[in-house]
């Protein structure tokens, strides 16, 4: 199979309208969103409604979870507790229903799929360094031969051997079958890496090969989105410029 697979799209209409463009011209056979549709940004509705109905999975995501009612959010910062409290509020009953029924983790063979770290599925661990990758060693055995995640808004791979975490530097590589592989794939609507490009990603499970990509998307128009609800703080929006 082939898979166009993206995650945190925190309600960016914008950037997942560009992504999913963008994943067309890739010919993939399914989509998976690995969490997160909503939280941060203005238009919760617009993006659960989208990827309900075009996703072969959609993963439970914290801020989904959040908005749910599936877990405590009250330590959250106050912006960010705001925002999912609005977004509870704003959500249809069919979307909210939806959020409501998503999994932790979910799996085709061998491909894996899962929020946060795949070592504890509800406590949204995250996965962005080596050191926090060899917390799966113990799971080795149980882990797929590629387990996607999500959560960090960063991209970053990692190759698991039994004994030992290496991190994967560049933006294309082959699986091995002597590893198990770590993928964070980034963020649609809020990436973290400095670069405010949305983020998706490719893998093609017959080759054995695994893509990061970028595309541009409005910036401005989902940051006046987010500027003009005064419900919701206005960093959403001014960190979409720089990509952090």
């Amino acid at each position: 199979m082939r898979y166009g697979i993206f995650s945190d799209i925190h309600a960016n209409h914008d950037a997942l309208e560009a992504v999913l463009r963008a994943i067309d011209r890739e010919k993939v056979d399914y989509l998976v969103c690995l969490g997160d549709t909503v939280g941060y940004g203005a238009q919760p509705n617009e993006c659960c409604d989208i990827v309900r109905r075009i996703t072969r999975y959609t993963i439970l995501g914290n801020h989904d979870a959040a908005v749910a009612g599936r877990m405590d959010y009250s330590y959250y910062y106050d912006a960010a507790r705001e925002a999912l409290d609005l977004h509870a509020g704003q959500l249809t009953q069919d979307n909210m229903a939806w959020l409501r029924r998503l999994n932790y983790f979910e799996k085709d063979g061998m491909t894996h799929f899962c929020h946060g770290s795949p070592v504890d599925l509800e406590e949204f661990e995250y996965i962005f360094s080596v050191e926090q990758a060899q917390t799966c060693i113990p799971i080795w055995e149980s882990l797929g031969q590629i387990t996607f995640i999500g959560h960090s808004h960063l991209c970053k791979s990692f190759a698991v051997g039994k004994e030992r975490v290496y991190e994967v530097v560049t933006k294309e590589f082959e699986v091995h079958p002597e590893f198990r592989y770590i993928v964070s794939v980034g963020s649609v609507g809020q990436p973290r890496d400095h670069d405010p490009r949305a983020s998706y990603t490719i893998y093609d499970d017959a080759k054995g090969l695994f893509q990061f990509k970028r595309v541009d998307y409005d910036v401005n128009a989902a940051a006046r989105k987010i500027f003009g609800d005064q419900r919701l703080s206005d960093s959403f929006g001014a960190r979409l410029f720089a990509g952090v």
